[in-house]
Formats: C-alpha cells, sequence, structure tokens
C-alpha cells in the first residue's frame, strides 16, 4: 500500500491523467503559454519568506546532507517567481508560462485533497492591466470547457482584494488586523455565522450587508463585460466572499466551483503583483497573476458528470496499447518476423509479436487484448503475408516488399 495521502498510477490511472494533462497542454497553448518547469526541492526559506514560518508545519521538510534547510514543493508560485526574477530579462512581456509539477502538502487527507497531487499552473507576468485578469479567467474557464463541463455545471466567481482593503480603510481598521478579517471573509461560507461574527466583532455588521447586498467595484464589472464579449459571461459572477487565504493576493481573485456545490474548490488564483519583488529582497519587481487546477477534484467531477466521462471513454478506447501485432504461426519465421517488427517500429508503429512459444489462437487473442488494430501473420504463405483488421474480421495476403505501403494506407 502507498503511504497515507498518496496514489499508485495502474497503467489505467496513468492513461486518465495523461488525458487530463493533454486537455491541460492543448487549451494553454492555443492561449500562447509555453511549459516550463523547476526543482521539486527547494530551499525552505524560499517558502518561509511568501508564506511565513508557520508554513514549515504544512510541509514536508528536512536538512539534506549538506545541512540546507529544504522542502518538496508545495506549490509553483515561489518556484516561478525565482526563476522570473532571475531570468525576466531573458524573455519578451508578459511572459505566459504554465506547468504540470506534483506537489506536495503534510496535510491531514481528505476528500478532494492528498498530500501529494498534480495541477496545472498558468502564470502571466508583466502586465498591469486588468484585461490579463480576464484572459486568465477565459483560460480556466476554456480549461473546463475542454472536459465538457457547460455553465449549468461550473461557476467561476470573482471578487477583488482591493475592494476589501478599501473597506478596511473606510472603517479604519488598523493594518494589522486586515489578515485576520480577510480570512473571516474568505470562511464565512465554511464557518457557523455565530463564529464569523465574533471574529469581526463591529465589523460584522456592515461585512454582513455586503453579503446580502452584493459588492462590485468598476474593475470586476469590467472583467464580467470582457467575458461576455467573449461569450462565456454565463460561468461567471462577481462574488466579494471569495478572497482567497493566501495573503501575497493583491487584487483580482477567483474560485470555480460545481454548481451543485459537491466539491471542494476546482481551481483559483489572482493578481499577486508584490511577491516577485518579495522574494527577490526588492531586486525586481513585476506585476503577476496566475492560477492552479487540480487533479483530484477535476478527476472526481470527470467521473460523476455523464459527458465529461463519456469523452474520457472515448479518448481512452480510441488509444489502444499497440497498433499492430505480429503473429508468427512457424517457428522459422521468427528471424523475418523480428527484421518486420523493427522496420514497423522505426516508422512509429507500436508492435508486439509473441517474445515465447504461443499458439496461433493465443496469439490472437493476445492482439485483441492488447487492442491492436491489426495482425500481421507470418507462415506458410511466405514471402507473403496475410494482413488481417481485427475489428473488421477481413483479411488480406500481401507480398513482403509492399507491406510497409499497405500498412501505412491502413493505418495512416
Amino acid at each position: 500500500m502507498p503511504l497515507p495521502g498518496f496514489r499508485d498510477f495502474l497503467p489505467a490511472d496513468w492513461a486518465e491523467r495523461n488525458y487530463i494533462f493533454a486537455k491541460w497542454r492543448e487549451v494553454a497553448r492555443r492561449y500562447g503559454f509555453v511549459e516550463f518547469d523547476g526543482p521539486p526541492l527547494e530551499e525552505l526559506e524560499l517558502y518561509q519568506k511568501k508564506s511565513g514560518e508557520e508554513i514549515a508545519q504544512q510541509l514536508y521538510e528536512f536538512v539534506d546532507k549538506g545541512g540546507r534547510h529544504v522542502a518538496l514543493r508545495p506549490e509553483m508560485t515561489p518556484t516561478l517567481a525565482r526563476m522570473v526574477a532571475a531570468h525576466h530579462r531573458d524573455f519578451r512581456k508578459p511572459l505566459r508560462w504554465f506547468s504540470i509539477p506534483q506537489v506536495f502538502r503534510y496535510e491531514r487527507p481528505q476528500r478532494g485533497r492528498l498530500r501529494e497531487h498534480f495541477q496545472l499552473n498558468c502564470d502571466l507576468i508583466g502586465e498591469a492591466s486588468p484585461e490579463a485578469d480576464a484572459e486568465l479567467i477565459a483560460l480556466a474557464i476554456d480549461i473546463l470547457r475542454a472536459f465538457g463541463f457547460t455553465a449549468q455545471d461550473v461557476v467561476v466567481r470573482i471578487s477583488d482584494r482591493e475592494f476589501w482593503t478599501e473597506f478596511l480603510k473606510s472603517e479604519r481598521v488598523p493594518e494589522e488586523r486586515w489578515p485576520d478579517v480577510l480570512q473571516a471573509i474568505d470562511k464565512s461560507e465554511r464557518e457557523p455565522r455565530e463564529k464569523i461574527v465574533e471574529t469581526l466583532g463591529p465589523l460584522a455588521r456592515p461585512v454582513l450587508e455586503i453579503f446580502e447586498k452584493g459588492g462590485e467595484s468598476t474593475k470586476l464589472r469590467g472583467i464580467l463585460e470582457n467575458l461576455r464579449a467573449r461569450g462565456v459571461g454565463d460561468f461567471a459572477k462577481i462574488d466579494v466572499r471569495i478572497v482567497r487565504g493566501l495573503a501575497y493576493y493583491t487584487g483580482t481573485v477567483f474560485e470555480l466551483f460545481d454548481r451543485g456545490g459537491k466539491f471542494r474548490a476546482i481551481a483559483g488564483g489572482g493578481r499577486y503583483d508584490q511577491l516577485v519583488a518579495q522574494l527577490s529582497d526588492g531586486a525586481t519587481s513585476l506585476p503577476a497573476l496566475g492560477f492552479a487546477i487540480g487533479d483530484v477534484v477535476l478527476g472526481e467531477m470527470i467521473r460523476r458528470h455523464e459527458v465529461a466521462r463519456s469523452e474520457l471513454e472515448r479518448a481512452l478506447a480510441q488509444d489502444p496499447a499497440i497498433d499492430i501485432y505480429a503473429v508468427i504461426a512457424k517457428p522459422e519465421r521468427r528471424a523475418d518476423a523480428l527484421a518486420i517488427v523493427q522496420q514497423l517500429r522505426d516508422r512509429g508503429w507500436r508492435i508486439e509479436y509473441p517474445l515465447g512459444s504461443m499458439n496461433i489462437p493465443k496469439q490472437f487473442h493476445a492482439a485483441e487484448a492488447r487492442g491492436a488494430r491489426l495482425a500481421i501473420l507470418l507462415g506458410d504463405e511466405w514471402p507473403q503475408v496475410a494482413v488481417k483488421d481485427l475489428a473488421a474480421g477481413r483479411q488480406q495476403l500481401v507480398a513482403r516488399e509492399q507491406l510497409i505501403e499497405y500498412i501505412t494506407a491502413a493505418l495512416p
């Protein structure tokens, strides 16, 4: 058994992961994003700079053999900020970068949250305009649309940290209290009302009035209009109860949920204009925003959604393990079979043959079990080869020297 909160990926499980990864890459590239990666192990200080000393309790952290305090990455944004601070002069702005890291958190495993998962990170660096916020939110929406989800299935709730900071200034709340107030607002849907009222104190009444009446800003209305112009406005709504718990967010924030409320947040992100400067000790300052979507909740949603599940099953059925199976009917044809197998593999086809002695019916059974589309039979007709379409049941004798041409036409 794997450790608690970790997963084994059998071939079928990994095929599902690859399907998800392929969709992520396809949509991100349509938006002009390019892929990058970084090390899974970083200095612990990188995460402490971003989230404070207490973050170590949530990480897999240790002292390595060189005496360095290190941690397995719990997220990708600090690594990205470090890399951008070091190399941003080599690239034209804005940067459109994405990655699919495996990340680790030492937390209690629960539904939708494990101690490891894969996630898609998309970040846009070097652009302060709200147009960039709308672009990134549209990308997040299109990623879910790619799996077959509609506006009846999912919603992106958009908010603005600046809306709340302006509110706190107007209420003359000391700045040192802001994190506690913002956390209480962020938890307002998950904790009892009386606890929120107790935490907010005198602020409870005006905050709850904002919840009831709704709150927005010119910037948020502009982002919503931008999404409507693209034809995806039905996926989005303004909801200032979304604050995002991470302190480094500075402006627009958003989270994606299933409409039925059966799952945790599918994705979340926002603007973090000060993080690159913070992690580079002020050496580099660039506006930035990004989001992440994990594979755990998304995988659960796909399996429970009829259209998304059907798309997954159809895609997996169209990608069998092999294309061709070489049936060796006569032991003396094995050397000829090996030559053909190598030629076909050199041209990119996936092909297997019996490694040991096996009768002809068992070889055909193995071909079908592996999902092969064609079987080639080397037997008494040599130098002709029998090519059988396993789905249609049709068989054709083909001269050895014409085999490649024939298979190319049958399996382009």
